[in-house]
C-alpha cells in the first residue's frame, strides 16, 4: 500500500516533520479540503466554485434571513431530501416506536455506555467554591448549567449513536435542561431507527431533520419550530466545523473540529497487525489523518504489509485504503525524544502510545485531544465506552482546546460580598488605582458609603 514514508532522522528531521504537518493541515478547517463531488455540488447549487468558507457564509446568512424556508430549500438542494414544517421535527411517537423496535442488546449497550459516561463526567464536574480570604470578605465561585444546547450528530456515511451519547450525556450531567439534536435527513441520520431509539432512551424529545451548515445556522439563529440554543456541540464535516466557527459569538461552540485523526507512536515491542488496524480504525471515517511514528524501519515495513492485508478484507477497507493513500503517513524518527517533538507539534486529536516505557512517554507529551496508553487501549474504547467524550479538537487545535466534557456546559460566575469594615480596610488601595486611571466615579461610589458612617 503506498502510504507516504517520511525519513525524519538526523538532519532531515525538520523537513520531514514539516511535510507531515502540511499533510495534517490539509484536513484542518482552514485547509478547505473537499472532494470533487462536493466541488461539483457547490457549482450546481451556488453557481460558482466557491470555497467552503464562502459556501458556509452564504448558507448561514440565508438561514438567518429566511428561517425554515431556507433550511428546507438548502436541504433539498444539498442533501436531496424533502423536509418542511410538517416533518422538520421528528414526532415523539416516531422516537417511541424506534425505541420499542430496537434490539434489546443495543439498548442494553446504550444504557451501559451512558452509565459509564455519567460516572466519569460526574467525577470531574466542577463544584462551587467559597473563599473567606480576609475579614468581612466572602467570595463564591459557582457554576450554573447552560439552559439550552444543540447537538450535531453526523449521518452521511454511517450512523453515529455514539456521537449522540458523547455530546448529550455530558450536557445532562452538567444539568442542561433542554437539548436539541440535529441530524441530516438520511438513513444514517434522523431517519435511522437506532439513533432515534438512543434519543428516546436518553430522554431527548427534540430531534430535527437537518444537517450540515444549515442545521448549525438553524440552531444558532432559530427558525420556525426550533428555538435558538446557547451552545452548539458535536462532530461533523468540514462545513459543520466552518459553520460553527461562523456562528461563534452569536452562540458558544465546543471547538472547530475537522475530520478525525490519529497519531500512533510505536517501537519494536508493538504488533504490526494491531498497529495496522489502529490506523484503519480512523482512516475508515474518510477523510482522516492516520500517522505512525517509529524509530524502527522494520516495524514500519511490517505495518505496511499488514495494511494491505486488512484493507483487503474489511467492509470499509477500500475507503480506508483511499484515506491512507491520501492522508496517511509513516514517519521514521531517531528515537523517543524525536517522537515527543512530533506529537507536540501535531497536537493530534487521538494519540496512541505503544512502546516500552509508554507511561513515562505519555507524561512527556503535552498536546493531544486524548491519549491512549498501551496495546490494550485502542482508540475505539474512547470512541465508544471509556467515559471521556470522543468529541475532541483536531487540526493541532489541541494545543489550546480541550475535549468536550460536562464542564463545557457550565457557566462560571463570581459572587462577591463585603461588609463595611472590609470595604473601609481596602478603600486606600482602591482609591489609588481608581484615581490613577481617572475613574473618580468608581472611588466616589466607595467614598459615599464610607462617609455615610456616623
Amino acid at each position: 500500500m503506498p502510504v507516504k514514508l517520511f525519513d525524519g532522522r538526523g538532519q532531515r528531521a525538520d523537513e520531514a516533520l514539516g511535510q507531515v504537518v502540511a499533510l495534517q493541515r490539509k484536513l484542518a478547517p482552514q485547509g478547505d479540503t473537499i472532494s470533487e463531488g462536493a466541488r461539483e455540488l457547490t457549482v450546481r447549487v451556488f453557481g460558482a466554485p466557491l470555497t467552503p468558507n464562502q459556501v458556509v457564509s452564504q448558507i448561514c446568512d440565508r438561514v438567518q434571513r429566511e428561517g425554515l424556508a431556507a433550511v428546507c430549500d438548502l436541504t433539498r438542494q444539498l442533501d436531496r431530501a424533502e423536509i418542511d414544517g410538517s416533518n422538520f421535527r421528528v414526532p415523539l411517537a416516531e422516537l417511541a416506536d424506534a425505541h420499542r423496535g430496537a434490539p434489546p442488546s443495543f439498548l442494553a449497550a446504550i444504557r451501559q455506555v451512558r452509565q459509564q459516561i455519567v460516572e466519569f463526567q460526574t467525577a470531574i464536574r466542577h463544584s462551587a467554591v467559597e473563599v473567606f480570604p480576609r475579614p468581612g470578605v466572602h467570595l463564591t465561585h459557582r457554576y450554573t448549567p447552560l439552559p439550552r444546547v444543540g447537538v450535531c450528530v453526523p449521518g452521511g456515511a454511517a450512523a453515529y449513536p455514539s456521537s449522540l451519547l458523547m455530546a448529550a450525556v455530558p450536557a445532562q450531567v452538567a444539568g442542561v435542561e433542554e437539548i436539541a439534536v440535529v441530524a441530516p435527513p438520511t438513513p444514517f441520520g434522523s431517519y435511522n431507527p437506532h439513533l432515534l431509539a438512543a434519543c428516546h432512551e436518553l430522554g431527548i424529545t427534540e430531534v430535527y431533520r437537518a444537517g450540515g451548515a444549515q442545521a448549525v445556522a438553524a440552531l444558532a439563529f432559530g427558525v420556525e419550530g426550533l428555538r435558538p440554543v446557547d451552545k452548539i456541540v458535536g462532530p461533523g464535516s468540514l462545513y459543520v466545523a466552518l459553520a460553527k466557527k461562523h456562528v461563534y459569538g452569536h452562540v458558544d461552540i465546543d471547538s472547530i473540529a475537522g475530520p478525525s485523526e490519529v497519531l500512533v507512536i510505536a517501537d519494536e515491542s508493538s504488533r504490526a497487525d494491531w498497529l495496522a488496524l489502529d490506523l484503519i480504525a480512523q482512516a475508515e471515517h474518510y477523510p482522516g489523518a492516520a500517522i505512525l511514528v517509529s524509530w524502527s524501519p522494520t516495524l514500519l515495513e511490517a505495518v505496511r504489509q499488514e495494511l494491505e492485508h486488512h484493507c483487503g478484507r474489511l467492509e470499509r477497507g477500500a475507503l480506508a485504503a483511499k484515506c491512507l493513500e491520501e492522508f496517511g503517513a509513516f514517519l521514521l524518527v531517531d528515537d523517543a525524544d524525536a517522537a515527543v517533538r512530533v506529537a507536540d507539534t501535531l497536537a493530534p486529536e487521538h494519540l496512541h502510545i505503544q512502546t516500552e516505557g509508554q507511561e513515562a512517554l505519555a507524561q512527556r507529551i503535552r498536546h493531544a485531544g486524548a491519549t491512549f496508553v498501551g496495546v490494550d487501549t485502542p482508540v475505539a474504547v474512547g470512541d465508544y465506552v471509556a467515559g471521556p467524550s470522543h468529541v475532541l479538537p483536531t487540526g493541532a487545535t489541541a494545543r489550546w482546546a480541550s475535549g468536550l466534557s460536562c464542564n463545557h456546559f457550565l457557566r462560571s460566575q463570581a459572587i462577591i460580598r463585603y461588609d463595611r469594615a472590609a470595604l473601609r480596610a481596602e478603600a486606600p488601595a482602591l482609591a489609588e488605582i481608581a484615581k490613577l486611571e481617572g475613574l473618580t466615579g468608581h472611588w466616589e461610589s466607595v467614598a459615599a458609603r464610607l462617609n455615610s458612617e456616623s
